[in-house]
């Protein structure tokens, strides 16, 4: 992920005070970014085949990732004015639709039955799409309650998500 943190003006740790909202931003995409790489390999690795509507549909969901650290350096740049925030919150939700989107095909090509079809779906989803929502909406309020939104999905799915890898085992 390509995020320009600036250098601190000084050299103790008073200099890096500045720098805590930008570091933690980042931190809080390098986990979202992390969470869709480590599911997607889980995903990717229950498949047995992939066809073309597939491999569009992954298109469609690497496009709103790659736009995670625009919305990042942006909410940044702004000292998390209300729009900035929005946005973060909205490029989040479009990857969120995306992986949604993205496995309509891969359920249609391995069946009902089928790891992938077991092991998706369900209230981790739901609530995600609630608090990115939820997200947008309140950062026209007050963006820290939208941060809090995007935190609480973060920390959601950051205990990785076992459904597939124990699809596997039955």
């Amino acid at each position: 992920m390509i995020l320009e943190l600036h250098m601190p003006e000084g050299h103790d740790a008073a200099a890096l005070k500045p720098l805590v909202p930008s570091l933690l931003t980042y931190l809080l995409s390098f986990i979202y970014l992390g969470i869709y790489w480590t599911n997607h390999h889980h995903l990717l690795h229950a498949c047995d085949r992939i066809n073309g509507k597939i491999l569009w549909a992954n298109l469609h969901l690497l496009f709103w990732l790659s736009l995670v650290p625009f919305a990042t350096g942006w909410m940044n740049e702004s000292h998390f004015a209300s729009l900035p925030v929005a946005a973060y919150g909205f490029t989040l939700l479009m990857a969120a639709l995306s992986w949604t989107i993205m496995l309509v095909p891969i359920k249609a090509i391995h069946g009902p039955d089928s790891v992938v079809a077991r092991a998706t779906g369900g209230w981790k989803e739901n609530v995600s799409l609630v608090l990115y929502l939820a997200g947008i909406a309140l950062a026209f309020v007050h963006p820290a309650l939208a941060g809090a939104c995007y935190v609480a999905v973060a920390l959601l799915w950051l205990i990785p998500d076992t459904r597939i890898e124990r699809g596997f085992k039955s």
